[in-house]
C-alpha cells in the first residue's frame, strides 16, 4: 500500500504522521517550501503573532500528535474560563458562560432570556434554513443578533443570513438528533457538566507543530514540489509532477484549497471544475501592539455597530504574548476593504480598538488575505455535482469541519481506513 498526499498543511503532516504510525508508505508533496497551510506563526519585532488560526483545542488527538513529536514542554494553555465579549450598544458586554451568568447578563433582556427556554418547543432545525433563520426562531431574534450573529458570523467572516445551515451546523444536527433539542446541550455548557480541551498554543506559535511534524517526516515530504494533474487509471493513481515526474499510488489524498484541487483534477475529473465556484471570503489580520492589559478571550462585534472590525483576539491575555491583540476585518459583507492600502487597514483597526477598549494602540503588522476562511453560503451547494473516483480523496476544511482538532480527526480516520486496507 502506498498512499499519495498532495499539500503539507496541518491535515496533509497529520496523516502523513499517521500512516508512518502504521506502517504504511507514503509521499507527501507541498508546492511552498513552508509547511502548514493556513496555519502561519511570524516573529515581528520580537513578538510572535499568527497569521492564520490563532489557537487551537487540545483534543485527545492532538495531544498525542503534540507528545509524539515531543512538544508538550512547549505547549502555551489559555484559561479557559476567561470571558469572551461582544461589543454590543456602544459597550463590550459579556457572553454568559454558566447559569448565573445567563441571569445576569445584559445581552439578553427578560423577555430574550424566557424565550430561549422555550427552544424545545420549537421544530427541528432544517439544513436548507440559513444559520440566521435556524437561531431566530430556535432561541429568538434577540438572542441571534446579540449572541449567535456575532460568534457565528465573527468566526467565518460570513453573514448568517447567507450561510445554508446544512453547509456549517453538521455539528448542530447531531446533537439536536442526540438530545432532542438545542437547549440541554446549551444547557450542559452553561453549567460546566460539558468539557471542552483546553486552548493552547506553542511558545514560538500554532507553526511550531507542522514543522515539528515536517521534520519528524523529513524523508515522506517533499517541499518545493508542485503537482500539475492527478488520475485515476484502473487499479491506480498517477500523480504528474510540473517537472513530467511520475509516480504511482493506491489511493491519493488531496487537501489543497478549492480551485488548486479543481486545477489538478480537471484533465480527469471535470466535474471538478464546481470546486472553482465555491466562495472564500477575504480576510484583513491587523496585529496590535497595546497596554491595554484586557484579559479575556476577546470580543465579536454585533452587526449593526459603526466598527468595520469583525472582532479581536486577545493573544497578550491568552498566550502572555506581549501586548499583542489580532483583529479582524473585511470579510462577506466588507470584502472592498481588503483591497485598501495596508496603513489604511492598520489605522481603521487601531482607531475603532482604542474606541472599544480606550486604549492606545500601534499597528505591528498587517496581513490581507483574499480567502481566508469558507464562505459556507449557497455556492457550496456545487460540492454536490462532484463525484471522485474511489481511490481519489478530499481532505479539506471546504469537504468537512473547520479547526485544526477536526483536520487531526479526518487524518487519522483515513489513516485507519488505509492501514486496514493495507492489511
Amino acid at each position: 500500500m502506498r498512499i499519495g498526499i498532495v499539500g503539507a498543511g496541518m491535515t496533509g503532516l497529520a496523516l502523513t504522521h499517521a500512516l508512518a504510525e502504521r506502517g504504511v508508505d507514503s509521499v507527501t508533496y507541498e508546492a511552498t517550501g513552508e509547511p502548514g497551510g493556513v496555519i502561519d506563526s511570524r516573529v515581528v519585532d520580537g513578538r510572535v503573532i499568527e497569521v492564520g488560526p490563532q489557537r487551537l483545542r487540545l483534543s485527545d488527538p492532538v495531544a498525542e500528535l503534540v507528545d509524539s513529536v515531543g512538544l508538550r514542554r512547549e505547549l502555551v494553555a489559555a484559561d479557559d474560563s476567561l470571558p469572551l465579549y461582544v461589543y454590543s450598544r456602544g459597550a463590550l458586554r459579556r457572553v454568559p458562560r454558566s447559569a448565573t451568568a445567563f441571569v445576569k447578563t445584559d445581552l439578553l433582556s427578560p423577555t430574550a432570556k424566557l424565550r430561549v427556554l422555550a427552544e424545545p418547543l420549537t421544530g427541528d432545525a432544517k439544513p436548507d434554513e440559513s444559520i440566521a433563520e435556524v437561531f431566530t426562531r430556535k432561541f429568538g431574534r434577540e438572542a441571534y443578533e446579540n449572541l449567535a450573529g456575532p460568534i457565528v458570523g465573527g468566526t467565518f467572516g460570513s453573514d448568517p443570513a447567507e450561510m445554508p445551515a446544512r453547509h456549517a451546523l453538521e455539528s448542530l444536527f447531531k446533537l439536536e438528533q442526540r438530545h432532542g433539542n438545542l437547549l440541554v446541550p446549551a444547557a450542559k455548557r452553561l453549567l460546566g457538566s460539558s468539557e471542552s480541551p483546553p486552548p493552547v498554543s506553542f511558545e514560538r506559535g500554532l507553526q511550531r507543530l507542522p514543522r515539528a511534524l515536517a521534520d519528524a517526516h523529513d524523508d515522506r515530504v517533499r517541499f518545493e514540489t508542485s503537482i500539475r494533474s492527478i488520475r485515476e487509471s484502473e487499479d491506480e493513481v498517477v500523480v504528474t509532477g510540473v517537472d513530467g515526474d511520475v509516480e504511482r499510488f493506491d489511493h491519493v489524498v488531496v487537501t489543497t484549497p478549492a480551485s488548486e484541487t479543481a486545477d489538478l483534477l480537471r484533465e480527469s475529473v471535470p466535474e471538478a471544475a464546481a470546486l472553482e465556484e465555491l466562495t472564500y471570503n477575504p480576510l484583513a489580520l491587523v496585529h496590535l501592539v497595546s497596554d491595554a492589559n484586557a484579559t479575556g478571550f476577546g470580543y465579536q462585534v454585533r452587526r449593526g455597530e459603526p466598527l468595520r472590525t469583525l472582532g479581536v483576539s486577545w493573544n497578550a491575555s491568552l498566550f502572555d504574548r506581549d501586548g499583542v491583540y489580532t483583529a479582524f476585518l473585511g470579510g462577506m459583507n466588507d470584502a472592498e476593504l481588503c483591497d485598501r492600502a495596508d496603513e489604511e487597514i492598520g489605522r481603521i483597526a487601531t482607531r475603532e480598538f482604542e474606541r472599544v477598549l480606550g486604549a492606545e494602540a500601534d499597528a505591528l503588522h498587517v496581513e490581507t488575505l483574499p480567502a481566508a476562511f469558507p464562505a459556507y453560503d449557497s455556492s457550496w451547494s456545487a460540492l454536490e455535482r462532484v463525484d471522485l473516483p474511489e481511490r481519489i480523496h478530499l481532505a479539506t476544511n471546504y469537504t468537512s469541519r473547520m479547526g485544526i482538532p477536526s483536520r487531526v480527526r479526518e487524518a487519522n480516520g483515513l489513516a485507519e481506513t488505509f492501514a486496514d486496507e493495507a492489511s
